[in-house]
């Protein structure tokens, strides 16, 4: 049976990642498949960031095509009276959802799907456990596991149905790239290697800079506000608001704004490699085309060593099977991505530059790949029309 209408529950744990995810998510289900959505977020300030429109104090607003309600989070938090649960209701990345709401979600005629979104991962066991079914233990329901992935068998990953055709259309028009550095107030370099800069607390981002700075080659580094622009106020000694140039040898460092999602997607084009962090920017880096290297979110037992490992096995195979120049790249990605994830020595630049064509070329290769698992809203849409009655 077709279902038209969905409430996304999301509550910020890392700032920008979860509700990143999410919002891609919501805006998809509206704009290309025509869907009711209501999204429920916890932290509209975080939001407000990737979406500079959203009111922070607002309990209820449009945007995009989607409805926005603030909710306090937790199994306690209150629902109004209007409040109808949709044919579909994904709790994003395991959040509770109130208990209200659950008791509304059983006294429909016809119990909505439910939904766990878990987190990306390219690990072996996804693929077993995506659609696993949970029933409530006192309730008439029951909610499925939804596993984003890479792999056939998996959920895949989000993917806007145009974006192949709006990145040629970036890249193809000087003047829509001379708008984007005019916004960022960054004058391209001539000859530099451009690089865009978006992480957590690095301990290994000193040593990677000053590799940038005594290279061979200009380096012209776009930093994001925030934690890395924090990092680089440590580095060179010397406060770095947004709107900061700083040039020492040969690297000049440009600290910019935090951008709204489609302008961070448009850096991300125009730039040679990308760093990137999390869970939606290491989606988007894989779409720009470009080689990038990835710092997954920490957890206190390691656990993310083991997710790093899997999706670095899966994206450099195919790297190691077209000869010398492909397993020296495939080395260099993965020393460099442990190293950047405090998992060896100092990240060394040199190795992962010389390889930088052939890792942009298992770029392409990787996205047409992908294109054979689908995307995830729609993989979305098509599970849990199968299990609406």
């Amino acid at each position: 049976m077709p279902v038209r209408s969905w409430d996304v529950f999301c509550t910020v744990v890392d700032n920008f990642g979860d509700i990143g995810v999410c919002w891609r998510l919501a805006r998809q289900l509206a704009q290309e498949h025509g869907h009711a959505v209501r999204l429920w977020v916890d932290d509209l300030a975080s939001f407000a960031r990737l979406a500079p429109e959203i009111e922070a104090g607002a309990a209820r607003q449009r945007l995009a095509g989607v409805e926005i309600r603030h909710w306090t989070g937790g199994r306690a938090a209150a629902m109004g009276d209007d409040v109808v649960p949709h044919d579909v209701v994904v709790e994003a990345f395991a959040c509770d959802l109130p208990d209200d709401f659950l008791a509304r979600m059983a006294a429909r005629a016809t119990p909505p799907a439910w939904i766990n979104l878990e987190y990306l991962s390219a690990e072996g066991w996804v693929r077993e456990h995506h659609g696993m079914a949970s029933p409530h233990p006192r309730l008439p329901l029951t909610k499925y596991f939804f596993f984003p992935g890479f792999e056939p068998g998996t959920g895949g990953v989000l993917r806007e149905s145009m974006l192949g055709a709006q990145r040629a259309a970036f890249l193809s028009s000087p003047a829509a790239q001379a708008r984007l550095w005019h916004r960022l107030g960054v004058t391209p370099q001539p000859g530099a290697l451009r690089i865009s800069l978006f992480s957590y607390g690095n301990a290994a981002m000193p040593a990677l800079l000053e590799q940038w700075r005594d290279g061979a080659g200009p380096v012209q580094c776009i930093v994001a506000g925030g934690l890395s622009a924090r990092q680089v106020e440590a580095w060179t000694g010397a406060p770095a608001p947004v709107g900061t140039e700083y040039a020492c040898g040969n690297l000049r460092l440009h600290v910019v704004p935090f951008l709204r999602q489609e302008q961070y997607d448009e850096l991300l084009w125009a730039c040679d490699v990308n760093f990137v962090r999390g869970e939606d920017s290491f989606v988007r880096a894989q779409w720009a085309l470009r080689p990038f290297v990835w710092q997954i979110y920490p957890q206190d037992d390691d656990a993310h060593r083991v997710k790093l490992d899997a999706f670095l096995d899966a994206y450099t195979t195919p790297l190691r099977r077209r000869g010398d120049a492909g397993q020296a790249a495939a080395a260099a990605l993965t020393a460099f991505w442990h190293a950047w994830n405090g998992a060896g020595d100092v990240p060394q630049w040199g190795p992962l530059h010389a390889s930088l064509q052939t890792l942009a070329s298992a770029a392409a290769r990787w996205e047409g790949a992908m294109a054979h698992v689908g995307d995830l809203a729609a993989n979305l849409v098509a599970f849990c029309e199968n299990r609406v009655e």
